[in-house]
């Protein structure tokens, strides 16, 4: 090599490859890691799956410094949701094969990741970048309570936190986390739970950490939020860089970055407009992702009793599935929620926002599974009232809004882990 091409790759601002799973949950806060690492001088190629790279091309154009390439999962034409063990397996044997394909073209023309980011569901990422001799790091995009709750659930913890679906009434404790219960556990480690697909994917990204000699995991969290959680586990280092939420509605960098930019479904219309015209505080929002599907009985429950809507002043009280890009949008908006989880972290999460943030109330269903209208209504006059309960909710959900945006802005504790961390991948590969 000479001299001249060392000279120009020192000088040239690093380049990361970040490999998301190709849902919404994933790829919004993907897109907005990405974003943080364009603003703090990398460049990122953004990767996942053909089908989502395809639908995700008709959003707004990237910022400079920003590409986008895609590899194939096995169904280059949309996700089978009914096989999600048979996809799961496709997505790691050929995206394992296209992946090192995208890496190794990239290489041929003089273009080396420095290194290489991938999220949740993905462990096979770190052994490709491995064979490509590339350091690889993990995005973890829920909190850091729940990270922490894996571990324990795959070293030492597990049969503790299986019995409890046969003592719901008893608490567990684990160390650094708050006091859970059954309906307060990730519903994968639910041993009535029938959906446990990425348990096996799980345990694997620990087993990837373990091997490393300083493992550590970027998390969407910030350390103001979740002080014990990420403090919690001495075998990595893990590092708030949260929350990914679009800059407009944080540290105000980019103005016009209003959105996540990756949306996989057609976004609607007017309903900003429609806002401006209630008074403030007085709009319930509901929203429940893009994945959980409500049951009619449910649906005619809730009959009785979106970050650009949370972000409007109008909007007094978010009703949430709890998912944790959505949560992390109420808190960034200030906006105290009425939690309704249905599965996965979002169980966790609605513990954190009831009892240890108290930005909200969880809803409690009856013996059927069913939350009745009487209970949302409680639960919203619960908030949105003039009690006492109701004022605390709003001024924490205040509090943890002032914390996230100065943990994003410049010099905030989360803008100097990320700036540290590049800084420290562009030196080891100096």
């Amino acid at each position: 090599m000479s001299k001249e091409f060392v000279q120009a790759s020192s000088m040239a601002p690093p380049h990361f490859l970040l490999v998301t799973f190709p849902s919404q949950g994933h790829i919004n806060p993907s897109l907005q890691f990405a974003k943080r690492l364009v603003r703090v001088g990398a460049h990122v190629t953004f990767a996942t799956a053909i089908h989502a790279h395809h639908r995700m091309a008709e959003s707004k154009s990237p910022p400079v410094g920003l590409s986008f390439a895609s590899f194939s999962d096995g169904y280059d034409d949309g996700i089978d949701k009914d096989d999600l063990d048979g996809y799961m397996d496709e997505l790691k044997r050929q995206g394992s094969e296209t992946l090192s394909n995208l890496i190794a073209s990239n290489l041929e023309n003089g273009r080396r990741f420095l290194g290489v980011f991938y999220t949740t569901l993905l462990p096979w990422v770190a052994d490709v970048a491995r064979s490509h001799g590339i350091p690889s790091t993990l995005v973890w995009i829920q909190p850091a309570t729940v990270l922490d709750f894996y571990y324990y659930y795959f070293h030492g913890y597990g049969d503790l936190i299986q019995s409890t679906s046969d003592n719901p009434s008893v608490p567990i404790q684990l160390p650094g986390l708050p006091p859970l219960m059954a309906c307060d556990i990730p519903s994968f480690c639910n041993s009535k739970n029938v959906y446990n697909f990425s348990l096996p994917f799980l345990q694997r990204h620990f087993e990837i950490l373990l091997e490393e000699a300083k493992p550590r995991i970027l998390t969407n969290t910030f350390d103001a939020l979740e002080p014990d959680a990420i403090r919690a586990i001495d075998k990595f280092e893990v590092i708030g860089i949260g929350p990914l939420i679009p800059s407009a509605f944080l540290d105000g960098q980019d103005p016009s970055d209003t959105s996540f930019g990756g949306d996989l479904f057609k976004s609607s219309s007017g309903y900003m407009e429609w806002l401006d015209t209630k008074p403030k505080a007085s709009v319930i929002y509901l929203s429940f992702g893009s994945i959980s599907v409500l049951s009619k009985p449910q649906k005619e429950e809730m009959a009785r009793a979106l970050v650009e809507v949370l972000s409007h002043p109008s909007v007094g009280c978010f009703v949430t599935h709890c998912g944790w890009n959505s949560t992390s949008e109420s808190l960034v908006c200030g906006v105290p929620m009425v939690a309704f989880p249905q599965w996965s972290d979002q169980l966790t999460n609605a513990k954190l926002v009831a009892d240890v943030w108290r930005t909200g109330v969880k809803m409690t269903p009856n013996e059927l599974g069913l939350v009745e209208s009487g209970e949302m209504k409680r639960c919203l006059e619960l908030v949105v009232g003039d009690g006492e309960e109701g004022e605390e909710m709003r001024r924490n959900a205040r509090k943890f809004r002032d914390l996230a945006r100065e943990a994003v802005k410049e010099g905030g504790s989360s803008d100097k882990n990320l700036r540290a961390f590049v800084d420290e991948a562009r030196e080891a590969a100096e």
